[in-house]
């Protein structure tokens, strides 16, 4: 039996889903593998490049159904303070982070929830969809430190 393919993915295009896929932060970042939707589907995602969805985010398959991608509950850690001195310290340890107006999300570490603590912040578990920030430069994840060309061990730097 073949299943369908996708090889495009719409941004923020929701509206014309006729299916969803539920999946985690660490999960929405892919490039080639099978996944099952949310009524039990499977279908082929094969992307040229590796790629960071977001919730709404559409797969196109080659039949034309639209799977939109949501984002599933995790274990994160709230914190609440001094956001902009507790965002830079998260920051400064590479921790993905959702910023909202009035908390911050990160995946649950028990090491950085103490250093949390010490800094002051109000800490607490919850579960919820995850949706951080994109890295620098415009390229998404924030995980591997890729500035451009001519960067990393093969470059001298």
């Amino acid at each position: 039996m073949t299943i369908p393919v996708t090889q495009t993915v719409h941004r923020h295009s929701d509206a014309a889903a006729t299916d969803h896929v539920t999946l985690t932060y660490d999960a929405r970042f892919l490039r080639r593998k099978v996944l099952t939707t949310d009524t039990g589907a499977r279908f082929l995602v094969d992307l040229e490049h590796t790629a960071s969805l977001n919730q709404g985010d559409a797969f196109v398959l080659d039949d034309g159904r639209q799977i939109a991608v949501r984002a599933a509950p995790e274990a994160l850690l709230e914190i609440t303070g001094d956001l902009t001195r507790l965002a830079w310290h998260i920051g400064n340890r590479h921790m993905p982070c959702q910023i909202e107006a009035t908390r911050l999300l990160i995946p649950r570490d028990h090491v950085i929830r103490d250093l949390l603590h010490r800094l002051g912040a109000g800490v607490r578990d919850v579960t919820e969809p995850f949706t951080p920030e994109g890295g620098a430069y415009g390229h998404g994840r924030t995980h591997g430190h890729d500035h451009g060309a001519g960067h990393g061990p093969d470059h001298g730097h």
